[in-house]
């Protein structure tokens, strides 16, 4: 039944009257103790991220009971992991990448299109919980700006084969994909993992600064769940001068042209909240986010706290 209903939602992606105009992205958010007095933060460039591509923001909150969770899951039309740095074993963070994953899973096989996707961390953590172990290495791809070196059949995949032909290029030739990792899923480990090898598509792979190579961007063959190694929302979003973000007009289509593929695929979803005034409780215009540029050491320009 998943497989009917995500090939017509497909097919119906150009026809606007179809899908849901009004879409919502979860973001977890994550634990923090570099703001004192508290616990919690996201960094504003991926509500941002999301939001230029015509959705709205949650924040998943980390202290949220299984029940909410799964109320506000059953509400909204897709989650974005975000990266950072949490521990894929013990963390919050990773408890409900959990939950999330397994609700993408549950949702696509009763007939829902309902996606997910992982950025940096929240890509390693989709590699974790699809293996159920820790498959990461060490790499030394940090502040580190490069191509994607696309597999042979990458136009086969959901995430390109619309794709225009100048992004393609672009990604293939220009330094517009922005790593900011210290871990990473080597090829060999992942087609030696059955159950990644089995799951997803690689669609890229690179190489670190000392040549070790590294799954870079990947997405399940029979779910909506997707992965970037990399940063898509940073070549827009974030300034810091201490990190090689490339903000070029060619770097700038490439974040548009990501968001607006995530973004789409959560438009074939569609789930509401029970009222508005429900919608309005969890939207992310509650809160405000505040500056925290490199005069509080951090790398990202704007974030939000709790």
């Amino acid at each position: 039944m998943w497989r009917l209903a995500f090939v017509l939602a497909s097919s119906l992606i150009s026809l606007s009257e179809s899908l849901n105009n009004r879409p919502i992205i979860g973001l977890l958010t994550e634990t923090t103790t570099r703001f004192p007095g508290h616990q919690f933060y996201l960094a504003a460039s991926y509500v941002k991220y999301i939001e230029s591509a015509g959705a709205r923001v949650v924040p998943i909150m980390l202290n949220w009971t299984s029940e909410e969770l799964s109320t506000v899951l059953s509400s909204i039309n897709g989650v974005l992991f975000p990266g950072g740095g949490q521990n894929l074993v013990t963390s919050r963070y990773f408890e409900i990448a959990k939950q999330v994953y397994q609700h993408s899973i549950n949702a696509t096989d009763s007939g829902q299109v309902w996606p997910v996707w992982g950025t940096c961390l929240g890509f390693e953590a989709l590699n974790v919980i699809t293996a159920d172990e820790n498959v990461l290495y060490e790499v030394d791809a940090e502040n580190y700006s490069i191509p994607l070196q696309f597999t042979e059949d990458f136009e086969q995949s959901r995430m390109f084969k619309d794709c225009p032909s100048k992004i393609i290029q672009i990604l293939r030739n220009d330094n517009v994909t922005m790593n900011n990792h210290v871990k990473a899923v080597s090829p060999t480990n992942f087609s030696e993992t059955v159950a990644l090898n089995n799951f997803y598509k690689v669609l890229s792979v690179n190489k670190d600064r000392k040549g070790r190579s590294f799954v870079s961007t990947m997405e399940a063959y029979k779910y909506p769940i997707y992965g970037v190694q990399w940063h898509p929302e940073k070549n827009i979003f974030e300034w810091i001068a201490s990190e090689g973000i490339n903000h070029s007009s060619n770097a700038v289509l490439v974040t548009q042209y990501m968001a607006n593929f995530f973004v789409s695929q959560a438009r074939m979803n569609d789930n509401h909240f029970s009222t508005s005034e429900e919608e309005d409780k969890y939207l992310i215009y509650r809160y405000s986010p505040i500056f925290t540029g490199e005069n509080v050491k951090s790398s990202f320009e704007q974030c939000y706290v709790w």
